[in-house]
């Protein structure tokens, strides 16, 4: 379900009261209606869909790699991945990383972003970042279903779940916005980045924006000086609609 689905069933100040639940249990419809199951029901779901069904859709032999595949892409949510990288965490070839992330991204569990570039010699241009279109599944992944106030990847979270939401929603719209995200080999970042008809939209999510982020000047100088819209606890919902 969708934050958006939520809200025209209560209301959109009761998902915006209840957000840390959903960044942590996610919004599976037996998670929100059982939510006293909620850790059961994830668990279910991560060890029968995830492993059981998604290796028998294909006939994959190779449950461990499935496994600490999923688990090294949980662990660096948001961050870019490498598939040389994963492939020497999981032991397999760079190929084979690959098929299997295809084949997770076509079962709905994750998604990938490309990276944006135009203009700039130091930009990414190959990069991809991975996330999951549900925090839940993800947590799950980890088995960390710790609160708020005890975890140290809350940044994480709030950009997983604001980009799935965000894709759901151009979804549910019709939008024909490619969305990417924007990195230099300097570490120079835009966390999520649309562009559509030519207009590039640049967004960061602050989970607590203690001071507002400027827009780096290596992008400035290459794309103009769109505004920089910060996605907060406080006014997502205009990201949402």
């Amino acid at each position: 379900m969708s934050l958006t689905e939520l809200a025209a069933h209560t209301s959109e100040r009761d998902v915006q009261r209840t957000i840390a639940t959903r960044l942590i249990y996610g919004c599976y419809p037996e998670v929100v209606t059982s939510p006293e199951y909620a850790r059961d029901t994830l668990h279910a779901i991560t060890n029968s869909y995830l492993y059981k069904d998604i290796l028998l859709y294909k006939g994959l032999k190779k449950a461990d790699v499935l496994y600490n595949l999923v688990r090294a892409l949980a662990l660096q949510v948001g961050s870019e991945v490498s598939y040389n990288e994963l492939a020497g965490l999981v032991g397999v070839d760079k190929d084979t990383v690959a098929r299997y992330l295809d084949l997770l991204e076509k079962c709905f569990v994750i998604f990938r972003l490309n990276s944006f570039s135009r203009n700039g010699r130091n930009e990414i241009k190959k990069g991809k970042k991975v996330y999951f279109y549900d925090n839940g599944v993800r947590n799950a992944v980890i088995n960390n279903f710790a609160p708020i106030e005890l975890r140290n990847d809350m940044g994480a979270l709030w950009e997983n779940m604001m980009i799935a939401e965000r894709k759901k929603r151009n979804a549910m719209v019709g939008s024909y916005a490619q969305p990417f995200f924007w990195r230099t080999h300097d570490q120079s970042e835009v966390d999520y980045i649309e562009e559509c008809d030519g207009i590039i939209l640049p967004f960061e999510f602050k989970w607590s924006a203690k001071r507002k982020p400027r827009l780096p000047s290596a992008f400035c100088d290459a794309y103009g000086n769109p505004e920089l819209q910060v996605i907060t606890p406080e006014n997502f919902w205009n990201f949402l609609k």
